[in-house]
């Protein structure tokens, strides 16, 4: 029986189960959440349980590595790393000007929240969006064995570009330890692997409690703004970032295939950082990115890259909100909204519920009411399913394009339609 299930394809028992959840959801209610809810709890906790060891050593070994063969190992492995990620960055940020525009576009032509009657608000509070000030300390680690215990996977990117950029300015004064950290990344990467195995579970649990926790009569009034949602972030996934790969030369199905469970456990789980192992193990494994880089460029892509919440989201829900409440924008609201889409996500990097902070971000920007937040809290899951999805397929798209450009695809990768580019020695 076991060998049999062996056969079965990955997907299609992810498949299965998916629609099982939703099956067990509809005859059961509400009945089954202390079933659903429980499966769904451990699936995710299992998964984050392997990132702040995984953040650290992959980050920590592959910074080590990005200096590897520079005559200058003081410069090499921190300078390297460093123009690598203001490579990276920029790529962040074109690619979520591309989404913000599309966004505003959909909302600008659809014109969400017009002629909507009085919805019930949810008396969820409001989140407090730290300042530019408590963004910058923040990040920097008072105790490293704290940030590990809280999961700050910020602190923890940080310390462990540090300690990276140390082992390789030390050389082989450090090739001890430096292999010890190698060998973490390896240990993490192996228990990754084993952990995906349980996606299909874990997606039994997650989508049922979703479809148990909600019923269809009072989600109505709201289908036509969340259908936008969902129209916005289909376009990136299924346009513009296939136009992107093209452009440079890359295969698009062999992306899509290659990141399919990244995407399937963005989908379920809604956390980019909860993903983070699997987009690691994708985007080494399947796409063949160099280690050292895609181990440097995921984690931040994490934190900072969010297609979906940053840009999509509070573009569309900002029109939303401004229609609700009877509010004419203005070109100069347009203008305020695209900024703080595409800056705020840097700016609130790392601070939990980064889709409400950034909605909150950008309604107090465009002197729109907060109470929009409340609005859309009841259909939160259900878009932050698509919106996390298309996050992680922007995050390793553009680990995938500066690897491209910068000759850190390996040979036989399924992007390539021609012989790898040579490995740069520098970038």
């Amino acid at each position: 029986m076991l060998k049999l299930l062996g056969k079965v394809p990955f997907w299609l028992k992810t498949l299965v189960a998916f629609a099982a959840g939703i099956g067990v959801a509809l005859v059961w209610g509400k009945d089954a959440l202390p079933v659903l809810t429980p499966i769904g709890d451990t699936y995710i906790r299992a998964i984050k349980m392997l990132v702040a060891p995984l953040v650290f050593f992959t980050i920590a070994a592959s910074v080590a590595r990005l200096g590897h063969g520079e005559g200058d190992h003081e410069a090499g492995a921190g300078g390297r790393a460093v123009r690598l990620g203001v490579y990276t960055i920029g790529w962040f940020m074109l690619t979520s000007a591309i989404a913000v525009s599309i966004g505003l576009a959909i909302g600008i032509y659809f014109q969400p929240g017009q002629g909507i009657g009085h919805l019930p608000l949810d008396p969820s509070p409001i989140k407090a969006v730290p300042g530019p000030v408590e963004v910058l300390t923040g990040v920097i680690p008072s105790n490293i064995f704290q940030s590990f215990a809280e999961g700050k996977v910020l602190s923890i990117v940080v310390f462990a570009i540090l300690v990276g950029a140390a082992l390789g300015a030390l050389g082989q004064k450090t090739r001890e330890l430096g292999q010890l950290v190698e060998q973490g990344s390896q240990v993490m990467f192996k228990l990754t692997r084993w952990i995906i195995q349980l996606t299909p579970i874990g997606v039994f649990g997650l989508i049922g409690s979703v479809v148990a926790s909600y019923g269809l009569d009072s989600l109505k009034p709201l289908i036509p703004y969340m259908a936008l949602i969902y129209m916005g972030c289909l376009i990136l996934l299924l346009v513009v970032y296939p136009v992107l790969l093209k452009v440079h030369g890359l295969r698009v199905a062999g992306f899509y295939r290659s990141i399919f469970t990244a995407q399937q456990t963005a989908f379920f789980t809604c956390s980019s950082i909860g993903t983070l192992p699997v987009s690691l193990q994708v985007a080494v494994d399947n796409l063949k990115l160099q280690k050292s880089y895609a181990g440097f460029a995921l984690p931040l892509g994490a934190n900072m890259k969010m297609d979906g919440c940053g840009a999509i989201y509070p573009a569309i829900s900002a029109i939303f909100t401004a229609n609700y409440f009877g509010i004419h924008l203005t070109e100069t609201h347009y203008v305020i909204i695209a900024l703080s889409s595409i800056l705020g996500s840097l700016a609130t990097a790392g601070v939990p519920g980064v889709a409400t902070v950034m909605l909150t971000v950008t309604l107090s920007a465009a002197g729109l009411p907060l109470e929009g937040l409340a609005l859309l809290a009841a259909i939160d899951r259900i878009l932050d399913m698509m919106r996390t999805c298309t996050n992680v397929t922007s995050q390793i798209l553009c680990a995938t394009l500066v690897s491209r450009e910068n000759g850190l695809i390996e040979a036989g990768s399924p992007l390539l339609t021609s012989p790898a580019k040579p490995v740069a020695a520098k970038v």
